[in-house]
């Protein structure tokens, strides 16, 4: 039976050894993104107490500290026994007595093996370093994340109002502010809550020191301060007038009068009356000078006998004759879902690297042609993987380096400069300026030629007043274009056809003359 006092010594060699694998992880320095992330993982359940099936965590040391200290206050008595027996007289008798009781529990058990404690921290020093010799994987990631490198929103999106590509969702899904409110349902809601599960697990995979917790809570605090005070973004107290809480999208602040709202027509009026729950029916002066009463007044201002007075939904709203107030279970839910915009805002400025990050990625993807992708992405694996040479260095290693480029070449899809022959075969080192497109300097003549076809060149003849058609191929200055525009019409001008000059009629004798002449002999009785 193990003695107090050994169980002392073990404790201690315990903490120092957890102390000083704690240190060394703090200390090392990863030299590929995986190494980095992977550091990170272990520090974190070093750290979290909750992970009390692993013998590397502070909650072990805490609980050694503790059982040290029970045994040094020794209420039992075990520990001056234990120390007297070996101080006495008969020291050695003892000493050869406990060696005696290991030397028959060994004889009795001849295949037991005692692992000593520097076999577990060797594993973890293994892990540490040689990761994959240990076979150590800590946390899984799909193909698009990239081992933590980028998003993967694919899932997200796909439950999203696909009226965009994907890129621009990435660039654009946390402005939750730019939907309008009257749309924010329980669909809505839903999708709110996968954003932000799949935000919540990735930080935690890809920012594993980083406390989700408090950074939840700190989030709701504020936004709890911000919904008191009516200033949560979207969902203000300027965002609450009367149109806007309805969701007519029609703008009375660049209205004077009623008269310029009647200019809109009977029909746009309805809609922006229905909108609201108002009455519609009436002339078009009483549908305008009801709509006019409600300009920067909540809904809660207006009288009641503008609103309908059978009980309807719209848009999720129950109006009445008698409405008072937006009512408390409503407000509610709106809460709840503008909690959940506050948190996915939140995580959104904590993933911004990433983000921008996935961004470039997406863009360099669709850049790309078939065989290029799958040489990236077998070159993106190996990095994250950390198969570097002796050195340790990975595809990761250089990516914030920058490329040595001193001719300043274009680069390529893999990010460095293209060959100097390739770029003198496509031209690159020509410019051309293009006057109407405000200057705008293309390079290559395969990009100057593909530009008049484009959004920029077609846009600047159309400022112009210049149709963009094959007769302006090439042409780039704006005095050459209206000259040849003014040259165009003067041609077209002179081809086209004048029927008091050239029609041509026949007169009672057979003789062939033009209308302008056929109308004079006639009121002159020649005919």
């Amino acid at each position: 039976m193990e003695t107090v006092l050994e169980q002392q010594r073990r404790y201690h060699e315990e903490r120092e050894r957890l102390i000083n694998e704690l240190t060394k992880e703090m200390m090392f320095q990863g030299t590929t993104h995986k190494e980095k992330l992977n550091s990170e993982l272990r520090l974190r359940i070093m750290y979290d107490v909750s992970e009390t099936d692993i013998c590397f965590t502070l909650q072990r040391y805490l609980d050694l500290t503790r059982d040290l200290r029970d045994m040094y206050e020794d209420r039992d008595g075990l520990r001056k026994v234990d120390i007297q027996a070996l101080s006495g007289p008969n020291e050695f008798n003892e000493f050869y007595g406990r060696l005696k009781n290991i030397k028959d529990f060994y004889a009795k058990y001849p295949d037991e093996i005692s692992i000593p404690m520097a076999a577990d921290f060797e594993k973890y020093r293994e892990m540490r370093e040689k990761p994959e010799e240990a076979g150590a994987t800590l946390i899984e990631f799909t193909d698009e994340e990239g081992y933590g490198r980028f998003l993967d929103l694919h899932d997200v999106y796909k439950k999203y109002l696909n009226r965009i590509d994907y890129l621009t969702y990435i660039s654009f899904f946390d402005r939750l502010y730019d939907i309008s409110r009257d749309k924010k349902g329980i669909a809505y809601k839903t999708y709110l809550e996968d954003l932000l599960g799949y935000l919540e697990d990735f930080t935690s995979r890809a920012r594993p020191l980083v406390d989700l917790e408090v950074e939840t809570r700190e989030a709701l605090e504020k936004f709890d301060s911000q919904w008191s005070e009516g200033t949560f973004t979207g969902w203000g107290r300027e965002a609450a007038s009367a149109l806007t809480h309805g969701g007519a999208h029609l703008d009375l602040t660049a209205f004077t009068a009623w008269e310029e709202l009647a200019s809109l027509g009977l029909d746009r009026l309805k809609s922006a009356l229905l909108a609201l729950g108002l009455k519609c029916g009436g002339t078009l002066e009483e549908r305008a000078r009801r709509l006019w009463a409600t300009k920067g007044k909540s809904l809660e201002e207006l009288p009641a006998d503008l609103f309908v007075t059978k009980q309807r939904s719209t848009k999720g709203f129950a109006k009445t004759a008698a409405w008072g107030q937006m009512p408390p279970v409503l407000t509610e839910k709106q809460r709840e879902v503008a909690a959940l915009e506050a948190r996915i805002y939140r995580l959104s400025e904590l993933l911004k690297e990433i983000r921008d990050a996935t961004i470039e990625n997406v863009q360099r993807r669709q850049a790309r042609v078939g065989f290029e992708r799958d040489e990236e992405d077998a070159d993106a694996d190996r990095g994250a993987g950390g198969e570097g040479g002796e050195g340790g260095t990975g595809a990761d290693e250089d990516d914030d380096d920058i490329p040595y480029n001193p001719k300043n070449l274009p680069l390529g899809w893999d990010g460095k400069p293209i060959p100097y022959w390739l770029y003198k075969l496509h031209g690159l080192n020509m410019y051309y300026s293009c006057e109407i497109c405000g200057n705008q300097t293309y390079r290559g003549p395969k990009a100057f030629q593909q530009h008049f076809s484009e959004w920029r060149h077609a846009h600047g003849m159309r400022c112009l007043g210049i149709p963009n058609t094959i007769h302006f191929a090439h042409v780039t200055k704006i005095e050459d274009a209206l000259a040849l525009w003014q040259r165009i019409r003067t041609m077209k001008e002179n081809e086209r056809w004048r029927p008091d000059l050239e029609e041509e009629l026949e007169d009672s004798s057979g003789n062939v003359v033009s209308r302008k002449t056929y109308e004079d002999l006639k009121r002159q009785g020649l005919l």
